[in-house]
């Protein structure tokens, strides 16, 4: 019977095909080894939370973004919509059988009915990584250099991260009398990457007038360096000793390690959720600013106390993979996804399957990818399956071969053959040739 219902998916969620999912765990596996040499642990947590852990501080644009519904118990339940505040509510829960300070990677799906873009969907994967029972400027400096390090590792060379505190902008708000204003005047200054700060200052201007709105402008502009744009910052505010100290330590941890090139002191950075009590940051791609932030995250050391008396301070940052992943593809860095599988061995002779499979068993113990083609046919076919596959090399071994304990390797990508190899021979020769 013919099928009567059309394959489809929603708008904002997609399927992802072999070759963009093994780009995607690629991309995984390299930010998880890095996060384990930082000495960060996994966990996880659930899909569905009850909505009113979800609703408790994320702001009012992401609570409009929430999918919600009623369960067949008629709870009142929500998909989470990013891994910080499930984590709030984790900590909380289990405070008692963690340590602290407790460092946490946590990847998994998140989901927000928003408008859709390039690199931004309504189902996508966030890497998150925190450490919290610290309010240490060791920890905020920790989180930055694992954000740089990632990058990094997976061959992101060209980007900056842009470093903010909010407590100095906090101070701005309670100068000029309008720290009620907060959240909507935060959500506005958050935008000025997006449309530029001619727009955001008549934005500003209908939410606290022309005046106020101009030494808002004039506190998030940048000046010539860090040490600059903090002197312009404390005529803003006008700080008092010890209220940039902790931004003044951080960029000394910046210096020492020579990172500056990939840093910098930016007041316009305020993360547009209303949980940031501290530092915060984004990061963006040199040579594609207008994909927006890669990287993000702060401090928030207030979160667990929605949940529990105890307010545990903590900070982390995001990694939004699907944004990466499109930023990756689009300027090509040139680092090399491992093709799975890195090497298939042709079936020229049905009655030498047991001895394919012999050779993938030794080629597999030594860490290759290894693929046996299940049919006897033509080379051509065989040959035009690999290259649909993206698999670089063949083995290829017939009766005549077999006798004389040889086997022939050939490089798909530039159609060259090594023969007489022994096995020995033909593992050196495959991981030379990967």
């Amino acid at each position: 019977m013919a099928g009567s219902i059309t394959p489809r998916v929603l708008k904002g969620f997609r399927d992802f095909l072999p070759e963009r999912e093994t780009g995607k765990r690629y991309l995984i596996a390299q930010l998880e080894k890095v996060f384990k040499l930082f000495g960060f642990v996994p966990i996880d947590t659930p899909v569905l939370e009850y909505t009113d852990i979800l609703l408790g501080k994320g702001g009012g644009e992401t609570d409009k973004q929430i999918y919600r519904f009623f369960d067949n118990g008629n709870r009142d339940i929500a998909m989470r919509y990013d891994l910080t505040v499930p984590f709030a509510r984790f900590m909380s829960q289990h405070r008692n059988e963690l340590y602290l300070p407790f460092r946490r990677y946590h990847i998994a799906k998140v989901w927000r009915g928003e408008n859709t873009q390039k690199g931004r969907y309504r189902e996508f994967t966030q890497c998150d990584f925190d450490i919290v029972g610290s309010d240490s400027v060791s920890a905020d400096f920790e989180i930055l250099f694992l954000m740089y390090t990632s990058l990094i590792s997976i061959g992101i060379k060209k980007f900056t991260i842009h470093v903010s505190d909010r407590n100095l902008f906090n101070r701005l708000l309670e100068k000029l009398e309008i720290k009620e204003k907060s959240a909507e005047i935060l959500r506005t200054v958050d935008k000025v990457k997006k449309i530029g700060t001619d727009k955001v200052h008549s934005l500003l201007s209908e939410i606290t007038g022309k005046t106020k709105a101009d030494a808002i402008i004039r506190f998030i502009s940048k000046g010539a360096d860090f040490t600059g744009t903090v002197e312009a910052i404390r005529n803003s505010i006008g700080a008092e000793a010890g209220e940039t100290t902790r931004i003044e330590e951080i960029w000394k941890f910046i210096e020492d390690l020579n990172l500056t090139e990939s840093f910098t002191f930016d007041p316009s950075i305020t993360r547009g959720l209303d949980y940031y009590t501290g530092i915060v940051f984004e990061t963006y791609l040199n040579e594609m600013p207008a994909i927006g932030s890669v990287c993000s995250g702060g401090r928030y050391n207030n979160l667990t106390a929605l949940y529990s008396r105890e307010a545990i301070p903590g900070v982390g940052s995001s990694i939004g993979l699907d944004r990466l992943m499109a930023a990756v593809e689009l300027l090509a860095t040139g680092k090399q996804i491992s093709p799975v599988p890195q090497v298939i061995i042709l079936n020229l002779d049905e009655s030498l399957l047991t001895y394919y499979q012999l050779i993938a068993l030794e080629l597999r113990n030594n860490g290759i990818s290894t693929e046996t083609y299940p049919d006897k046919k033509k080379l051509a076919v065989q040959f035009n399956f690999a290259g649909k596959k993206g698999i670089p090399l063949a083995v290829i071994c017939g009766e005549d071969e077999k006798s004389q304990g040889l086997i022939t390797l050939k490089d798909l990508r530039t159609r060259k053959s090594y023969s007489g190899l022994t096995l020995d021979t033909l593992k050196d020769t495959i991981k030379m040739l990967l």
